[in-house]
């Protein structure tokens, strides 16, 4: 079978904080439409290696050697824009971090504000839509005016991955999204998880492996800054081909 093309991909890619390298010549290919995981132990480089990927790990004093490639361009070129790549591969963390002085309204809308002017329709309409996208209309429709810090954490956290998506942009990338949410909180950001992929590529970070079994499509294992193997999840958790990988699936180290 011919695997898809890589909508977003690292090259050779090395991260380093000051002279220390945090992942070491990792690369991998992220397809269209498609969840990918990164699983590993704490420490291994994962968060590093998503952050790679719209460059926020520079906000730390990060950088790189190799490249990351978005649709055949680039990432790290001189002439790309921040702001404008940002919009394009957008992230959402492991805490909620909704902006506490703004509405849920205002929330989902920040990320409007930049590039292309909408008129009042179609903001309303890109809200609700990234709201619905999000798996949270139903709850807070009625309530768009209210602060967004009322609501629970799932909420939150989902009204976070709507304000990421209301730009509409091609990667969506996940750090930990559920670390800090109880069981319920946690099934809905997976199910919101699975009707994202059919708009998104979506790259997520995570300790459970459970969840990357039963969210994504793709699995990566990371091991102390080195990208160990990547390939369908299905292999990956049931016949993988590196013996770190097979020792990290069945709970030897990690």
């Amino acid at each position: 079978m011919t695997e898809p093309p890589a909508r977003i991909a690292a090259a050779d890619l090395t991260a380093y904080y000051g002279t220390f390298a945090a992942v070491k010549n990792a690369t991998i290919g992220f397809a269209s439409n498609e969840v990918h995981a990164l699983i590993g132990p704490s420490g291994c480089g994962k968060s590093t290696f998503l952050r790679t990927m719209n460059r926020m790990h520079e906000v730390v004093g990060g950088h790189v050697t190799g490249s990351v490639v978005l649709d055949g361009q680039d990432i790290y070129g001189s002439k790309v824009s921040l702001t404008q790549l940002r919009r394009r591969v957008g992230m959402v963390f492991q805490k909620p971090t909704p902006f506490p002085t703004m509405s849920i309204y205002q929330n989902v809308a920040a990320g409007l504000k930049v590039g292309e002017r909408l008129s009042r329709n179609d903001r309303d309409a890109r809200v609700e839509r990234a709201l619905q996208q999000a798996g949270l209309w139903e709850e807070v429709k009625d309530r768009l005016k209210a602060s967004a810090v009322a609501l629970s954490g799932g909420q939150q956290q989902r009204l976070c991955i709507a304000r990421t998506i209301a730009p509409q942009p091609e990667v969506v990338l996940l750090d930990e999204p559920t670390a800090s949410l109880d069981p319920m909180g946690t099934q809905r950001i997976e199910e919101t998880l699975f009707g994202l992929k059919k708009d998104f590529t979506i790259i997520i970070v995570t300790h459970n492996m459970q969840q990357a079994a039963r969210v994504s499509d793709t699995t990566s294992f990371f091991y102390i800054g080195q990208m160990i193997e990547t390939g369908p999840t299905k292999q990956i958790f049931t016949n993988p081909a590196d013996p770190q990988t097979e020792a990290y699936i069945t709970g030897r180290f990690g």
